[in-house]
């Protein structure tokens, strides 16, 4: 958790993402320029598992358990808010997959506004998709080639084709982490067979993405979020190398990425506990997380793969900074 002096409530601007897994909460300054792609200055970063996911995201329902860790979470966040004085109209909530497909959506939305003032704003995959471009955007130059982003959430995934001028085509599938694992792994350690079964899945889940990369290969993956943070942190420390706390991009190699991915295949859910640098939330998805990239990287034949510390939260503020 990152934090700082109580600013006046015109200097600072928020944004809560409610994901599958975590639920971030972001305070920044408000920069002098006010456009999209402006860079900004963090003022307070957190994030809180809450896993709405669990128990319930394949039968499309949000646990009571899963309600309650969210409302406690929610209710943290809103104390930092006042510490900030952020007003409403400067606070920007949205929710993800979990509660986009959730049956008892709408009872939990009325539920945190009535327990916490929280307005919370269920955004489409195609319009999460959008902010994590700008996220992206705002984090690091895309460069000259054609760059293919990925957001690997806990229930959907998040694929855009882009280069340094535009969005060329986006789509989000509902296969995040949390589903993979649900449906793909059984036991602490997946099976040849499931995994034989889940790149089947893949193949024709991702015929759309398949066809539009015919068309526009890209030079490079730029992954973004839990999955890609934590191989990143792995790899770093694997390397001996200082994680730097505020920067906003990083990066491995193909076949550093390929020595983690082994590792989490091979290893039951306590040895995976046991990596330096793993997160003990994913330890278990980031199995079927890993399996998901080393499909994308190996299918699509890409050999460059970069890391934006920026996607959803910072894309929703970037997108905001010009109207507040």
């Amino acid at each position: 958790m990152q934090t700082g002096a109580k600013k006046h409530l015109s200097d600072a601007v928020a944004a809560i993402d409610i994901g599958t897994n975590t639920a971030h909460l972001l305070v920044v300054a408000l920069p002098e320029q006010r456009n999209i792609f402006t860079p900004f200055r963090i003022l307070h970063k957190e994030k809180i598992a809450t896993k709405i996911g669990e128990g319930g995201i394949s039968d499309g329902y949000i646990t009571e358990e899963a309600q309650t860790r969210l409302l406690k979470a929610l209710l943290h966040f809103k104390e930092v808010l006042d510490h900030y004085q952020i007003p409403s109209h400067k606070l920007f909530t949205i929710a993800t997959s979990a509660l986009r497909n959730a049956q008892n959506q709408k009872e939990i939305i009325e539920y945190v506004k009535e327990q916490t003032d929280i307005d919370i704003t269920v955004i489409s995959g195609d319009k999460e998709a959008e902010y994590i471009y700008y996220g992206v955007k705002t984090a690091l130059k895309i460069g000259k080639g054609n760059a293919l982003v990925m957001d690997i959430g806990g229930g959907s995934v998040e694929f855009i084709l882009c280069n340094e001028e535009k969005m060329l085509w986006k789509q989000s599938f509902e296969i995040g982490a949390q589903r993979l694992l649900d449906r793909f792994m059984k036991y602490e350690i997946m099976s040849s067979e499931e995994i034989k079964s889940l790149n089947e899945y893949l193949e024709k889940t991702l015929q759309p993405l398949t066809e539009i990369l015919q068309n526009y290969p890209p030079e490079i993956l730029i992954g973004c979020s839990g999955t890609f943070d934590t191989i990143d942190d792995i790899n770093h420390i694997k390397k001996h190398e200082k994680l730097s706390l505020n920067a906003k991009e990083s990066a491995f190699l193909v076949k550093e990425f390929q020595i983690i991915h082994q590792e989490f295949l091979q290893k039951n859910h306590q040895e995976r506990l046991a990596i330096p640098g793993m997160t003990p939330m994913r330890a278990d998805m980031i199995v079927v997380a890993s399996c998901l990239l080393d499909f994308v990287l190996t299918k699509y034949q890409i050999e460059k793969v970069r890391v934006s510390h920026y996607a959803l939260k910072e894309g929703v503020i970037s997108k905001h900074l010009a109207w507040v």
